[in-house]
């Protein structure tokens, strides 16, 4: 039987092609760009980060950086190539994930009502916060020592992290790529804006600049991300720093109408984000993903009034908003129903890996998988020091584990199966999903049962360095890096040179973000709003290994995780026989469960003006065009966010005389 191509992923694996020639794209400009990132970008990103609460502030703070630097290049008479323009993409993109940025969770949580409640507070250890009657509370400062123990250990697990996903994601990439050969559908997405710049640059005369299509469609995303910037995020900016409260004309980080709708959809959390982001992202993405997602979110808007006149959502009542209903949910049913979920997913990403494998071995006659030799100039290191490097990382999490755990036997045998056996199982799985389909497969909850089955009791154990990670998506980084030319070496030398900077001017601006108003608080309306429910989810977790009855057992129920599982397997099955997208599939059942609606709706409103608008206008056109766009938003947010951002910091640090 003939294999059954996937149009829609045919259509992503076509949107860019791999260059001939590669290139070192880590220069002294590029030390320049790691001091701006330090200085300019960080503080931003932390601040926006509590106010808005999105990913996509990192993202526009990356373009901003990127955009910054080509123009200063322009004016010297200097144009930067794709390979130090991606160099620079990237070292702005690692403010996005700053190893400090839990510091100001951590003094939250460790005083927050929740962990009061549940009994966890009082078992913290101190590496992970100084108890509440710590003198650094009072002062709010982290420049103290009792967070020594906390800093010291981030800096640890910071650094081999880095190390390990460098090296070991770029080993996945190898067998993948090189041995495999696996086209990676969704990398040319998240290379587009950097050949637009760098199109531009090279575009130096008439008829070239003619040419260069994305530079134009990269400045019209600009635009409109700086006009809807001044009103989502720049007014609640600068009125929050005049006055503490900030005015909100679109609501962040959504409108909630639970209260309004339960009446007719009783424990059901509804609601809208007003981000004009998902709209875009709603383009960006694959439609059948995105179709998937909403029908995943209709079916459970119309489960959990069943559920509810069932007796299963027993918690639920009328008055509860957003926040209150999902936690209700999720200790009455969907816990336990997503982590199933959660189970059928990975079992099907092994299937489809399994699928994908007996077909190339079908259409080869058996044959072995045949190397591709790379370019000499990719800047690729040999397969003994990856083997090393990862032995060297597993080693030193389950060392330092030790240590802090005291030797504990059921956590020890923990740490060297999750390091040793499922760490490079599950990365490889991954590396070929996201290498066939742009999918990421994670086996839930993994780590969590593995430390309550452990027989350790208290809380210690859920803060250590494990070594417990999934690589396999770093294979698509190492594909853009590939298909902008980038040598493979400037990206490790990027990386070498920024994270010190990065680790200093993270825990300083972390510290001044603390000084200038207690987090959460007013001046945050997404930290103020949100972190009271991740706490309240994060305590169920915690609280399995207090050994007295604990908000987990309530949760917990094999008998919903074994319903989520069998209808997430046989929905996979069913969808998989009838010759359903692949993207579909996936989207379908990942928006099974307890999602919220608020950015599903326009992210799903986005997809249709995408395909039957735009795309029936513009072609096969419309797929190189909109991730361009939605570049050009994040930078256009991110400037307009930065100038806020600038103005706060400066009246914040005026001195007013007495006189």
């Amino acid at each position: 039987m003939p294999h059954r191509v996937d149009k829609e992923l045919e259509e992503f694996r076509s949107l860019t092609e791999v260059p001939s020639s590669f290139e070192d794209g880590f220069n002294w400009s590029s030390l320049f760009g790691a001091l701006f990132i330090a200085l300019i970008m960080v503080p931003g990103a932390i601040y926006m980060g509590l106010l808005a609460g999105t990913t996509q502030i990192g993202q526009a703070a990356t373009w901003v950086t990127v955009i910054l630097f080509v123009e200063v290049a322009k004016r010297a008479h200097r144009y930067l190539n794709r390979s130090e323009i991606f160099v620079l993409f990237f070292m702005a993109g690692s403010i996005v994930a700053m190893p400090f940025h839990g510091l100001l969770w951590n003094q939250y949580f460790v005083r927050s009502d929740p962990a009061g409640a549940f009994g966890i507070a009082k078992d913290l250890p101190a590496w992970f916060a100084p108890p509440p009657e710590s003198a650094s509370y009072a002062k709010r400062t982290f420049f103290h020592w009792d967070w020594l123990p906390v800093i010291g250990l981030i800096i640890f697990g910071t650094f081999f992290s880095q190390l390990s996903n460098m090296v070991l994601g770029y080993g996945l990439f190898r067998l993948t790529s090189d041995v495999e050969r696996l086209p990676f559908p969704m990398a040319p997405i998240g290379v587009q804006g950097v050949l637009a710049l760098a199109e531009d640059a090279e575009a130096q005369d008439a008829a070239a600049k003619e040419k260069a299509w994305r530079w134009r469609v990269f400045a019209i995303g600009g635009a409109m991300g700086l006009a809807f910037g001044a009103i989502y995020l720049g007014i609640p900016t600068l009125t929050g720093a005049m006055t503490g409260k900030p005015i909100q004309i679109l609501p962040i980080p959504f409108s909630d109408f639970t209260p309004t709708t339960q009446h007719y959809l009783p424990a059901v959390a509804t609601g809208i984000a007003w981000d004009l982001g998902n709209l875009l992202i709603g383009m960006v993405l694959p439609f059948f993903a995105m179709l998937g997602s909403f029908i995943g979110l209709v079916c459970t808007i119309a489960a959990n009034p069943f559920l509810y006149r069932h007796g299963v959502l027993t918690s639920w009542a009328p008055g509860d908003n957003t926040m209150h209903t999902l936690f209700k949910n999720n200790v009455d049913f969907y816990f336990s129903f997503q982590i199933g979920i959660a189970v059928a997913i990975a079992i099907g990403g092994f299937a489809t890996v399994a699928r994908q494998l007996r077909a190339r071995r079908a259409a080869r006659g058996e044959a072995p998988a045949r190397t591709v030799a790379p370019a000499a100039s990719r800047g690729d290191i040999r397969s003994w020091l990856i083997l090393s490097v990862y032995f060297l990382v597993t080693a030193a999490y389950i060392i330092v584990s030790g240590f802090l755990i005291n030797w504990h036997p059921g956590v020890m045998l923990v740490l060297v199966v999750l390091g040793f056996v499922y760490t490079p199982i599950i990365s490889y799985v991954t590396a070929r999903l996201e290498g066939i389909a742009g999918q990421v497969v994670e086996i839930p909850f993994i780590r969590e049962a593995s430390l309550i089955l452990s027989g350790y009791r208290g809380v210690a154990c859920w803060f250590l360095p494990m070594p417990i990670a999934n690589y396999g998506g770093m294979t698509v980084f190492y594909r853009q890096a590939e298909l902008t030319g980038t040598r493979f070496t400037s990206v490790w030398k990027a990386n070498v040179v920024l994270y010190p900077i990065i680790i200093v001017s993270s825990i300083f601006f972390m510290n001044f973000v603390w000084g200038l108003a207690e987090v959460p608080s007013a001046v945050y309306p997404f930290a103020q709003r949100m972190w009271d429910f991740q706490a309240q989810n994060t305590c169920i977790v915690y609280s399995s290994t207090l050994g007295d009855y604990s908000i987990f057992e309530e949760a917990f129920s094999w008998t919903h995780l074994g319903v989520g599982t069998g209808f997430g397997v046989t929905l996979f099955a069913g969808l998989s026989a009838l010759g359903a997208p692949v993207f579909l599939i996936y989207g379908l059942i990942r928006g099974l469960g307890q999602t919220m609606p608020h950015s599903i709706l326009p992210q799903f409103i986005g997809a249709l003006i995408g395909r039957y608008y735009f795309q029936r206008r513009l072609g096969l056109r419309w797929r190189q065009y909109i991730p361009v766009v939605t570049a050009g938003f994040m930078c256009g947010m991110g400037l307009l966010a930065t100038l806020c951002i600038g103005i706060t910091f400066l009246s914040k640090a005026i001195i007013q005389l007495p006189f």
